[in-house]
């Protein structure tokens, strides 16, 4: 059988493939009730770095591993729907900085506070000790050195 290891069992990377995207699945289903049906693949990862604070399209960039143009791209069209402005940078008169707009903001709580929800359902089906041996295999798949760059500490919350 496809997907399944000598064991029997469906091979770990294929549940991964599956868990994710039912957690984006679903993830998408609640901010769509909550107003937001118009999200993008990436507006999340925008969202949650300008969240630190206003930045330019070479720094979002960067932290996206992006190019500018990519990096330009999706700020033009998250700026079309109303999720972040470019204002002018009070320290240098040439550039613009990226801001979350209101909606932007109340996006990026929405997504928060489903990403809050689903944990709080986990642990109530599975406990808290299971949860957090789950994260900490995520943890070491992903690499602590992976979780710890700064381009994945700015997403937390």
């Amino acid at each position: 059988m496809t997907g399944m290891t000598r064991s029997g069992k469906t091979d770990i990377g294929i549940l991964l493939i599956l868990a994710d995207q039912e957690f984006v699945r679903e993830l998408r289903e609640y901010v769509t009730s909550q107003g937001f049906d118009d999200q993008g693949r990436s507006d999340g990862f925008v969202l949650r770095t300008l969240h630190d604070g206003p930045t330019t399209i070479s720094r979002l960039a960067d932290r996206l591993v992006i190019t500018k143009q990519g990096a330009g791209q999706i700020a033009d069209d998250m700026e079309r729907r109303g999720y972040l402005e470019r204002l002018p940078d009070p320290s240098d008169a040439r550039a613009r900085l990226l801001h979350l707009t209101a909606r932007g903001e109340a996006a990026l709580a929405a997504a928060r506070r489903f990403h809050q929800t689903y944990e709080r359902r986990l642990r109530k089906r599975l406990g808290d000790a299971a949860v957090d041996t789950f994260r900490d295999v995520l943890t070491e798949m992903a690499g602590e050195a992976q979780v710890s760059t700064p381009h994945f500490r700015a997403l937390m919350f």
